[in-house]
C-alpha cells in the first residue's frame, strides 16, 4: 500500500471512530452527482464551471414531510490548483424553514497516484419557524404562537483524493454546535450535530459501450445510528444511466442519468420507503438538472472528466 492510500485510510478511520451516531442535515439520493453538497474539497475537481440544482421531495402525501431545494456552483482555478464554491439551500421540515448559504474552498496537492484535495467551507443557516400553523389539541400555548428565527454561522472542512479511477473523501460540513431554538423565556439543550460523511467511488469500463460506477455514501451523526447509501450504476455509451442504491434501514432507491449534450445533465431518483412510513407515504422524488462548460480562460488545455 502506498504512502498516499495510507494516509487516505487513516483519515476514513478517524472519521468513523470519532462519531457516535439524529439525522440533521437533508439526505440526497443523487449525492454522487453533486458531491460539492457533502464535501468542500471537492470543488473544483471537474475543471469547468459546474451548477447543479436538486430538489427532493420526501415522503409524498405525508403531511409535514421534508422538501429540500439546493443550488451548488463550483469551478477550478489557477490550472485547477485552486477551487471556490457556493451552496444556497431551502429545506421545509412542517412548520420550520431553513435557509442556508456557504461558500467553499479548495486546494489540490499533485501526487503520483492522483490528485489530494483539502476544503473549508464557511457560512450560515436562517432557520424560521411558524408556530401559528400549529394545531394545539390543549387550546392555546403562549410558548408555541406566533413566529421565531435563528441565525447561526458556521464552517467545516474536508478531505478529497481522486483519479481517473477511484475517490474517497472525508468531510465534516457543520463543526459547531449552534443552538438551534432560542425562546425567551425556555431552556432549550436541542442544538446542531456534527455531521461526517465518507464518501467513496469508483469506475469500471465493463467493454467500450458500457461503464459501471459503484459508489458509497456513509452518513455518521452524533447522538444517532450509522447510515449508508450503498449504490451502483450502469452508462451506456457515456449517455444513459440507470441505478440501484440501497440506505441502511430506510429505503430502496431507483436512479435515472440522461446526458443530453456535453453540457446538460438530467437525474431522477425514487426513493421506495422500507419504514412503517411505507403505509403513509408514496414514496420520495428528487430531481437533478447539471449544467457543466468550460471557461477558456480558465480551462484551456485541461481535459474535463465526465465523472468524478
Amino acid at each position: 500500500m502506498t504512502r498516499v492510500y495510507k494516509i487516505l485510510f487513516g483519515f476514513i478511520l478517524i472519521g468513523l471512530c470519532s462519531a457516535a451516531f439524529s439525522q440533521q442535515r437533508p439526505i440526497n439520493s443523487l449525492y454522487m452527482f453533486d458531491l460539492a453538497l457533502v464535501n468542500p474539497a471537492y470543488v473544483g475537481s471537474q475543471v469547468q464551471f459546474s451548477a447543479t440544482a436538486i430538489h427532493r421531495n420526501q415522503w409524498v402525501n405525508f403531511p409535514g414531510a421534508p422538501r429540500t431545494t439546493t443550488l451548488s456552483m463550483h469551478s477550478g482555478f489557477l490550472k485547477t490548483k485552486i477551487g471556490f464554491g457556493l451552496i444556497v439551500a431551502h429545506d421545509n421540515i412542517g412548520v420550520h424553514d431553513d435557509f442556508s448559504l456557504y461558500l467553499q474552498y479548495s486546494y489540490k496537492i499533485k501526487l503520483e497516484a492522483g490528485t489530494l484535495s483539502m476544503g473549508l467551507q464557511a457560512g450560515f443557516n436562517n432557520l424560521k419557524s411558524d408556530f401559528s400553523d400549529l394545531v394545539l389539541r390543549n387550546g392555546l400555548d403562549p410558548t408555541l404562537g406566533g413566529q421565531r428565527s435563528k441565525f447561526s454561522p458556521n464552517f467545516g472542512a474536508g478531505f478529497f483524493f481522486h483519479n481517473e479511477k477511484i475517490y474517497l473523501g472525508l468531510s465534516a460540513p457543520t463543526l459547531i454546535n449552534n443552538k438551534i431554538v432560542d425562546f425567551e423565556g425556555i431552556v432549550s439543550e436541542a442544538k446542531q450535530t456534527r455531521n461526517y460523511f465518507l464518501q467513496a467511488g469508483m469506475r469500471i469500463h465493463i467493454n467500450e459501450n458500457l461503464l459501471l460506477l459503484p459508489s458509497t455514501l456513509i452518513r455518521a451523526t452524533e447522538g444517532a445510528p450509522l447510515n449508508a447509501d450503498i449504490s451502483a450504476t450502469m452508462v451506456l455509451h457515456e449517455t444513459v444511466g440507470l441505478g440501484l442504491s440501497l440506505r441502511t434501514f430506510d429505503a430502496l432507491v431507483w436512479m435515472f442519468e440522461l446526458a443530453i449534450n456535453e453540457n446538460f445533465h438530467l437525474g431522477y431518483a425514487y426513493d421506495i420507503t422500507l419504514t412503517d412510513l411505507a403505509d403513509y407515504s408514496n414514496g420520495t422524488h428528487e430531481f437533478m438538472i447539471n449544467y457543466r462548460i468550460r471557461i477558456p480562460k480558465l480551462h484551456k488545455g485541461l481535459e474535463c472528466p465526465a465523472y468524478f
